[in-house]
C-alpha cells in the first residue's frame, strides 16, 4: 500500500506547520449544529489540523438527551480540546449562576472554557473571578474581547489592555472578536478588511501574536494573517468544511498563499 505522506515528493512552499500538541498554530472550529456522524467524519480527515471545536453560542443547552456527552467524548478522542460558546457564559453570569455552569461543563466533559462579555457587561472583578475560577476547575480558559454589535466602536487600545489583563490573570489565550460573518465587528471593517494601524496597536501591547487567536470566517482574513504572521499564526471561527482549505492556505498549497512563497522566492534571488 502506497503511503499517503506527500511530504516525501513536495515541501510545503510556505514551509512546516507545528506539530501537534502545539501552542500556536492553532485551528479552532466554530460547531453550530453538527450531527455525530458529520462530526465523526470531520475528525478523520481533519484531526491533525484542529486544536479546539468551538460549540456555538448556546446551542449546547439544545441537543437531544445523551448526544452531548457523545459528542464531547468522541471530539476528546481525538485529542482535541471542546467547548461551549462564551455567549452562554454570558447568560449563566447574567443570571449569577457561574459556579454551577462551570460545574456542569466539567461534569459533561468539557475541557475548556471561554469567557466573554461579547453582549453583557462585564467589571474587572467578575471578568477576572470568571477566568480565576475555571482554571481552578481544571480548565483551558479561553477569553475574548470585542463586542458582538455591528459597528461598535470600541477603541482598539481597550481591546489591547483588556487582552494583557487576561492573560496576566490566566487565560490560556486571548480571542479577537470576529463573529461567524467577520464584518464591521472587532478589528474588522464593513469590508471584513483589518486596519493597519490598529493591529499595530494591539500588536505593541501584546508583542506575541501567539498569544492571540484571531477569528477569520472569511479566506480574505485569513490570507491576510498567515500574510502577515506566518503559518503558524492561530484562526479561530473555521467552518468545519473549510478546515483543510484553511490548511492548505496556510501553506501555500492554495494560489493566494502559493503566490506569497513564489514571490519571496523571487525577492531572494
Amino acid at each position: 500500500m502506497h503511503s499517503t505522506n506527500w511530504r516525501e515528493v513536495i515541501t510545503f512552499p510556505l514551509g512546516a506547520r507545528t506539530a501537534k500538541p502545539r501552542s500556536k498554530g492553532l485551528t479552532m472550529v466554530i460547531d453550530k449544529g453538527m450531527g455525530l456522524g458529520e462530526t465523526r467524519d470531520l475528525l478523520q480527515i481533519n484531526y491533525q489540523h484542529i486544536d479546539f471545536i468551538k460549540l456555538g453560542f448556546g446551542t449546547s443547552a439544545l441537543y437531544a438527551e445523551g448526544t452531548l456527552e457523545e459528542k464531547i467524548h468522541l471530539v476528546q478522542s481525538y485529542g482535541i480540546d471542546i467547548y461551549p460558546g462564551g455567549t452562554f457564559l454570558e447568560v449563566a453570569l447574567w443570571q449569577n449562576k457561574l459556579p454551577e455552569y462551570l460545574g456542569k461543563c466539567k461534569a459533561l466533559g468539557f475541557t475548556a472554557i471561554e469567557v466573554s462579555d461579547g453582549t453583557i457587561t462585564l467589571s474587572e472583578e467578575v471578568r477576572e473571578r470568571a477566568i480565576t475560577m475555571a482554571a481552578e476547575k481544571g480548565f483551558r480558559v479561553l477569553t475574548e474581547v470585542g463586542k458582538k454589535n455591528d459597528g461598535l466602536d470600541v477603541p482598539v487600545q481597550a481591546l489591547a489592555e483588556q487582552a494583557v489583563c487576561d492573560l496576566q490573570t490566566g487565560a490560556y489565550k486571548v480571542i479577537l472578536e470576529g463573529r461567524e460573518c467577520g464584518l464591521n465587528v472587532g478589528l474588522y471593517d464593513a469590508g471584513g478588511h483589518m486596519a493597519d494601524d490598529d493591529l499595530q496597536v494591539l500588536m505593541d501591547y501584546i508583542g506575541n501574536p501567539a498569544s492571540i487567536i484571531w477569528e477569520a470566517p472569511l479566506k480574505i482574513q485569513q490570507q491576510d494573517l498567515v500574510a502577515r504572521f506566518g503559518p503558524d499564526v492561530n484562526l479561530g471561527n473555521i467552518p468545519p468544511r473549510e478546515v483543510l482549505a484553511v490548511e492548505a492556505l496556510r501553506v501555500g498549497l492554495r494560489a493566494d498563499t502559493l503566490q506569497l512563497a513564489i514571490n519571496e522566492a523571487t525577492v531572494a534571488k
